[in-house]
């Protein structure tokens, strides 16, 4: 029989990790932890074909003295166990074809500073260390964001004010501590870095500000078209001696196979539309200091102004026109994700539409808005939102009248 391809492999994972066999997996993690699943539902899927399949589920476990809700993960693609020995805490299964490693959350086998990040004996310790001390009953934790094998944040309240626990997988850390490091006193508004530690956590202060997501599907001043120009303008040159991120557009046909994968029937189409992104898009432009991945979510506002930028983990050189489409995309995004304040929304992108065109080519912002976006079509199956095959058919419409010039 010749050997299964390995696009086809991570096919069935995914059939198994969100299909009703992914119970079967999570009850006997559970069961060999001492307790009983007694509910559970996928909640993310993090699908990347030919490599892996990771998912987390929401779940009611019921233990000797309680019953409680948890996260748990499951993930294929990891070393086997036959070469490498399960990490604390998870369970790894086998059907003599694939290995699937279950865990409960924190003990999640990518990101070994996780339960640190979530141990209030542990982060007091941490916390003292980086000359912000705290003792273990004064610490309040909150998970902020959960990305199974990826990343995470974890949000600490202390008497002294609040702190972030970004968890990463522990060789990328100490290159975000240095990066906050860097831009910090570059003038970049961004989170200071108090330090790092070897098994990935970075301790981030807290920065002053509303989020522009909130005013955009609320009230109040926004950046205006022209504004935000210039805060991507205004990336510093230190970026320059980083890593450069590949662009969106160099993603398309990534993001189409992840996309054709979730959803068959749009596969010729999403496909297309990748190839359509490719040849439209050129890399004749010089390089700049850019985000990488610059959106409204990652902006924090003290009235009209920017007043701090989050998640630097991609700045560095780029295109310029990719920072400018990544707002427009995301900008588009959350009209479809919410209807009923569209117009304000539409009314706030054809301004950063306008502004964008004043200062660079239409004919390379349009197509990478588009790239944006189809990566942007990747999330409603990967976060397992109500009704996601509608959600992400509309978000490919979109892509497709970026592409047609009817943004």
């Amino acid at each position: 029989m010749a050997a299964a391809q390995p696009d086809c492999v991570t096919r069935a994972d995914l059939a198994l990790l969100t299909g009703p066999d992914a119970g079967h997996l999570l009850r006997a993690a559970v069961g060999t932890a001492g307790g009983e699943l007694v509910r559970w539902r996928v909640r993310q899927v993090d699908h990347r074909p030919g490599s892996s399949v990771t998912a987390s589920y929401s779940a009611r476990v019921r233990w000797a003295d309680r019953e409680q809700d948890e996260t748990l993960g499951a993930s294929t693609g990891l070393p086997s166990a036959a070469h490498q020995p399960a990490a604390p805490g998870v369970l790894n299964l086998s059907d003599g074809e694939r290995e699937v490693a279950v865990w409960r959350f924190p003990l999640d086998p990518g990101l070994p500073g996780l339960a640190v990040a979530c141990d209030p004996v542990a982060v007091a310790g941490l916390l003292t260390r980086f000359g912000a001390p705290a003792l273990p009953q004064d610490v309040r934790l909150s998970t902020r964001a959960y990305r199974p094998r990826r990343r995470a944040v974890v949000q600490a309240d202390v008497p002294g004010g609040r702190l972030f626990l970004k968890v990463l997988r522990p060789h990328r850390v100490q290159d975000l501590h240095e990066r906050h490091r860097l831009l910090h006193g570059s003038g970049l508004p961004v989170p200071r870095s108090l330090g790092w530690t070897t098994d990935g956590v970075v301790v981030l202060e807290a920065l002053h500000g509303v989020p522009m997501r909130e005013r955009m599907v609320g009230a109040g001043p926004v950046p205006s078209g022209p504004a935000l120009v210039d805060l991507v303008a205004g990336i510093p040159t230190a970026a320059m001696d980083l890593p450069r991120r590949r662009s969106w557009t160099e993603g398309a046909a990534h993001y189409a196979s992840v996309v054709g994968h979730a959803l068959p029937d749009q596969a010729d189409r999403v496909r297309d539309l990748a190839e359509a992104i490719r040849s439209a898009t050129t890399d004749q432009v010089p390089d700049q200091p850019c985000h990488g991945d610059l959106y409204e979510a990652q902006l924090l506002l003290t009235g009209h102004r920017v007043s701090g930028v989050l998640d630097v983990d991609s700045v560095g050189p780029g295109r310029r026109a990719d920072d400018l489409a990544c707002l427009l995309a995301h900008a588009q995004v959350l009209e479809l994700l919410r209807p009923g304040r569209a117009p304000r929304l539409s009314a706030l992108r054809a301004d950063w539409l306008a502004a964008t065109d004043a200062a660079l080519d239409p004919a390379e912002v349009r197509p990478r808005t588009a790239g944006v976006l189809l990566s942007l079509a990747t999330g409603p199956h990967r976060v397992q939102e109500e009704g996601w095959p509608e959600a992400t058919r509309l978000r490919v419409d979109a892509v497709e009248r970026w592409l047609d010039g009817r943004p």
